[in-house]
C-alpha cells in the first residue's frame, strides 16, 4: 500500500513497543498508542518506515502494521 504524507492513519496490529522519531530515537512502551487511534503521516523515512504523529508523540512504524482511514 502507498502512503502519501498527512494521510490518516490507524494501527492494524498491536506493537511489542514504539520507536520515537527523535534524533536519537528511544524504544517507548507500547500503550502510548491505542489500537484505534488515528495518527497523521508527517514524513516517510523509507519504503517501508513512516514517521506518525499521535497525540501522545512521534513515532517510527512499519508500514506493514498501519492501514489508511
Amino acid at each position: 500500500m502507498k502512503f502519501n504524507i498527512q494521510d490518516k492513519v490507524k494501527l492494524i496490529v498491536p506493537l511489542s513497543y514504539l520507536k520515537t522519531s527523535d534524533n536519537m530515537p528511544m524504544l517507548r512502551p507500547p500503550d502510548l498508542v491505542a489500537i484505534d487511534e488515528v495518527g497523521e503521516i508527517i514524513s516517510i523515512k523509507s519504503p517501508e518506515t513512516v514517521e506518525i504523529k499521535f497525540r501522545r508523540g512521534s513515532f517510527l512504524i512499519d508500514t506493514d502494521k498501519i492501514e489508511k482511514i
